[in-house]
């Protein structure tokens, strides 16, 4: 395993890579023996969870089967960072490079693929796998738990209270977060995360000022470490994500492990990720009546519980697991088979 992703707080590619990690070590251990950042080994398998201008250098070993991580497109680079235009050409143009140079490349959600396949990278090259995690670390706690975290942060006992977690930045719909809060003043909203990224975040000033004053009910407690994200969503009531552009965030199967409902945007990209098991909404009069409805209506909170249940049981550590497991072997197999391939060829030459 080579990555960064644990260099920069506060993202969801951090979370993604420790899950992913822990899960192989874990559950195939009967396999594979796994080493973290080692550049003296010569291993079988290279996967790589960031796209580190050293990590290319290393994919050029040919003998190794390489697997790279597609966290998200150069589109998606350019809505949530500023970078300027010629350093962002440098920049896509080094990004596609470094998916095509892999052997087999992995997406989190299926709706890549097209996107990937428009770049130039072959459709039979890109997998499927999505992020996992786990329910040992994400478990409602009890009321007791419940009370305390919401007295840490100043929240009463009795409050409705809708969450969402993630990067301070424009693409993730924080104005619209804010907006509704607005609408909702009995509701209380708490949003986890910061400028992971600082001045270079897209929408940095207009959202810093935002942050340092918000509405009454609303509240920025920043970047807090992944282990007590646990006790946050404890606190809450609804996962609430008003995103413009996702891929498979890990706020939402952090959630549904807690059986807490969904408030998400209309998006084309849950759809065959989600299935439907949870609530949308196109715009913020939709959210409004969303979050209105769960806090008014038990049955329909149950209901979204049961959903999110449910999608929490579908991206199971078995589920996953199987998977990978099957994914690295197939591509060791296959990569076995093309040396020995070249090697007969040399040989006849």
């Amino acid at each position: 395993m080579y990555s960064s992703a644990d260099k920069v707080e506060g993202q969801g590619v951090g979370s993604a890579y420790e899950e992913q990690v822990s899960l192989i070590k874990e559950g195939a251990s009967d396999l594979f023996d796994v080493t973290i950042n080692d550049w003296t080994s010569k291993p079988d398998i290279q996967h790589f969870h960031t796209i580190d201008p050293t990590f290319y250098v290393k994919m050029l070993d040919k003998k190794a089967v390489n697997i790279a991580y597609c966290h998200f497109l150069p589109e998606t680079v350019d809505e949530s960072l500023k970078i300027p235009s010629p350093f962002f050409k440098v920049f896509s143009n080094y990004l596609i490079t470094f998916y095509k140079t892999a052997d087999r490349l992995v997406v989190v959600n299926p709706c890549f693929i097209d996107e990937l396949v428009k770049l130039g990278i072959p459709k039979e090259n890109i997998y499927y796998i999505p992020n996992y995690v786990s329910k040992e670390k994400f478990y409602s706690k009890g009321q007791e738990a419940r009370d305390a975290y919401r007295e840490k942060l100043g929240i009463d006992k009795e409050a409705f209270v809708v969450m969402s977690a993630g990067q301070v930045q424009t693409r993730k719909g924080v104005l619209d977060f804010v907006e509704v809060a607005k609408k909702l003043p009995e509701f209380t909203f708490v949003w986890a995360g910061g400028f992971s990224f600082g001045v270079m975040t897209e929408g940095y000033e207009e959202l810093s000022k935002i942050q340092k004053n918000p509405p009454k009910n609303v509240k920025f407690i920043g970047i807090i470490p992944r282990e007590e994200m646990v006790d946050l969503y404890n606190a809450s009531d609804v996962l609430f994500m008003p995103s413009y552009n996702e891929l498979f965030p890990m706020t939402i199967l952090e959630a549904v492990n807690l059986r807490i409902p969904l408030v998400l945007r209309d998006l084309e990209l849950y759809k065959n990720i989600l299935f439907g098991h949870h609530m949308q909404a196109g715009d913020n009069e939709g959210f409004v009546q969303c979050l209105s409805l769960l806090k008014e209506d038990p049955e329909i909170y149950a209901k979204y519980q049961r959903e999110s249940e449910y999608l929490s049981e579908f991206y199971s550590k078995e589920h996953v697991l199987q998977m990978w497991r099957g994914f690295y072997l197939s591509a060791y197999g296959e990569k076995l088979g093309a040396l020995k391939k070249k090697k007969s060829k040399k040989k006849k030459k």
